[in-house]
């Protein structure tokens, strides 16, 4: 806006210097060598002087307006490849479409989003709409076009493959000179972020279950424990007794569940200090060992690998984890069966513990989740669920991981992986 005024400003000032100094030039000319000159042919020199100094400015002009054009014509050219670069470079998918969905522009970012190259999809309809979102589009077009805003909508698109992913997108109006209202649609993938967003709501649901559990567990565990010791009480009196027999079966499992409840909702600060690992281990295997064989199981304990090395960790808990991975693996086998654990130091600074079955393994499906709390594979009444999502809370607060590997009728192994105490005091050196 500001450049015609200059660009004509300079036209006319320049034409009128070159006007001046073509009729200075001829009026010396003429003066030189024409004084003397007759009435025709001063006529005939002033018709060439208007000749002359229209060609001269025609020549002028025409550069000037011609320099003038390429100059502009450039500076659009970079200006076309700067925005189409902002465009193509641009984070989310910029779609340009009409009112029948038609899309007009597509960049880099839509392609890669998509699926869909610019060449394939410009001219056609727009392809990633779900089947049960084109109303919903519909109803936000009429709002761009009424003038209403829409910003950051989260809804659904489906890209080459044709899996729904969540984005987040904003509408506005798009118009050129006479051409009918366009839709500018900037799209991003906000996959992660509704990853982020569901494990965040996840561990607010679990800190909320932890209080309530807590809470709970406190307040159920004096009677549960004073009806157990009436139910114990009345079976002696009644020993034939099967209904009393049952109930106490039913309170013990109450009983197992509020405890499980009390250590996953664990409000008590960790007493971590440098202990062996294979003296904690044996400490366990021995302590169960009964239980196993009054099932006619087998333990095989071998801990000779990290005999000496030390890990920092709560001893409590260490214990309470390796007893629910035997309890799980004595409940996942027939009569007969065989447990072994094993151990090994992983170079340079770190310790293995592997508890394997012979029982009846894990189908594939359940392995994703069976260290969710409260999921469980056992029979209602047999397990609360709680066991294995413990242990992962005990490997995740003293810097180690557990898994689990399993095959259907071939049993199933836990592997604890922890640092090693030495490697923690390295690593707070360093």
């Amino acid at each position: 806006m500001g450049e015609k005024p200059w660009f004509w400003a300079t036209l006319t000032l320049s034409s009128i210097t070159i006007v001046s100094v073509v009729f200075a030039a001829w009026e010396l000319l003429e003066y030189r060598f024409f004084r003397d000159a007759n009435y025709l042919t001063l006529h005939y020199l002033y018709i060439s002087r208007g000749f002359a100094m229209s060609l001269v400015l025609a020549f002028w002009a025409a550069w000037f307006v011609l320099r003038q054009r390429r100059k502009s014509e450039e500076d659009l050219r970079r200006s076309n490849e700067r925005y189409r670069g902002l465009l193509e470079d641009f984070p989310g998918g910029i779609i340009l479409y009409d009112r029948d969905l038609r899309v007009i522009e597509w960049n880099g970012s839509a392609e890669r989003m998509f699926g869909y190259s610019k060449e394939e999809i410009c001219g056609r309809a727009l392809p990633t709409i779900p089947a049960g979102k084109i109303d919903e589009l519909k109803e936000l077009m009429g709002k761009v076009e009424s003038g209403a805003a829409v910003l950051d909508i989260e809804t659904l698109r489906v890209g080459r493959t044709g899996e729904p992913f969540p984005v987040q997108l904003s509408i506005r109006p798009f118009r050129e000179a006479e051409e009918p209202v366009y839709f500018l649609e900037a799209t991003s993938d906000i996959r992660e972020r509704v990853r982020w967003r569901e494990a965040m709501i996840e561990l607010e649901k679990l800190a909320s279950m932890g209080k309530m559990a807590a809470g709970t567990a406190h307040h159920l565990n004096s009677p549960l424990a004073a009806l157990l010791l009436r139910i114990q009480l009345m079976r002696e009196e009644a020993p034939g007794n099967t209904n009393l027999a049952s109930i106490e079966d039913g309170l013990r499992f109450c009983r197992q569940f509020v405890q499980r409840l009390l250590e996953f909702a664990r409000m008590s600060p960790v007493d971590k200090r440098n202990h062996d690992v294979a003296d904690m281990i044996d400490s366990v295997t021995n302590f169960f060992l009964p239980v196993i064989r009054s099932k006619q199981a087998t333990l095989t304990t071998n801990t000779a690998p990290v005999k000496g090395l030390e890990v920092f960790a709560d001893r409590n808990l260490f214990e309470t984890v390796m007893l629910i991975l035997l309890s799980n693996a004595l409940d996942a086998m027939p009569a007969g069966g065989e447990i072994q654990v094993s151990c090994r130091a992983i170079p340079p600074s770190r310790v293995e513990i592997a508890v394997r079955d012979s029982g009846s393994g894990i189908d594939p499906a359940n392995l994703a989740r069976v260290f969710e709390p409260f999921f469980t594979t056992k029979e209602p009444g047999k397990g609360t669920g709680l066991g294995l999502a413990i242990a992962r809370n005990f490997a995740v607060e003293h810097g180690g991981s557990i898994r689990l590997e399993s095959e259907p009728a071939k049993g199933a192994t836990a592997y604890i992986d922890l640092p090693l105490a030495a490697g923690i005091a390295e690593g707070a050196a360093r």
